[in-house]
């Protein structure tokens, strides 16, 4: 039988206070990493509306979109888990993300709202934090996604559109 390939459709929130930006810090199979505010796209949601989503999900912070900083794709390998119920060995997995990066306006801290699962902690980081702590990204995206934000890049929103059959009923 053949199959469509899909990439997996991500989107990320470009958070900068002050000039530093907040990321998470969030366990992974292969340790503690760090990483924008980022998730995969839910059925029923826009891309924005995904955004403000994971944001909030992973740092309490309300987040507002007000532009798209880019779209990004990239390839991600890692040894695959084994498969123990047909007793077979791991091999690699491999993985496209399709990624939405949005910068836009942090809002208030839901003081109350537990952190995603995995995730330890946001913190804050200066571009040359950020760029020195490269080892430590969950992504290759991360510093590109940011010096896009630096340089000025940014779209409107409105070059997104979502149709109404996308969407929840509610």
């Amino acid at each position: 039988m053949d199959t469509r390939w899909k990439p997996s459709t991500t989107v990320a929130a470009i958070i900068e206070r002050d000039g530093k930006f907040m990321l998470v810090e969030e366990h992974t199979s292969v340790g503690l990493q760090l990483n924008n505010p980022a998730g995969h796209l839910d059925p029923g949601e826009s891309l924005v509306a995904a955004c403000a989503r994971e944001a909030l999900e992973e740092t309490a912070h309300l987040f507002t979109p007000t532009a798209l900083v880019g779209v990004y794709l990239s390839r991600f390998q890692r040894p695959a888990a084994a498969d123990a119920e047909h007793g077979t060995p791991a091999g690699v997995e491999d993985i496209t993300y399709l990624r939405f990066a949005f910068c836009g306006q942090l809002g208030a801290h839901q003081a109350s709202r537990a952190l995603d699962t995995g995730i330890v902690r946001t913190l804050w980081l200066t571009p040359d934090e950020v760029r020195a702590s490269a080892a430590r990204h969950r992504s290759p995206l991360l510093v590109r996604c940011m010096e896009d934000y630096l340089a000025g890049q940014r779209f409107p929103l409105e070059l997104l559109n979502t149709d109404s059959s996308v969407l929840r009923p509610a």
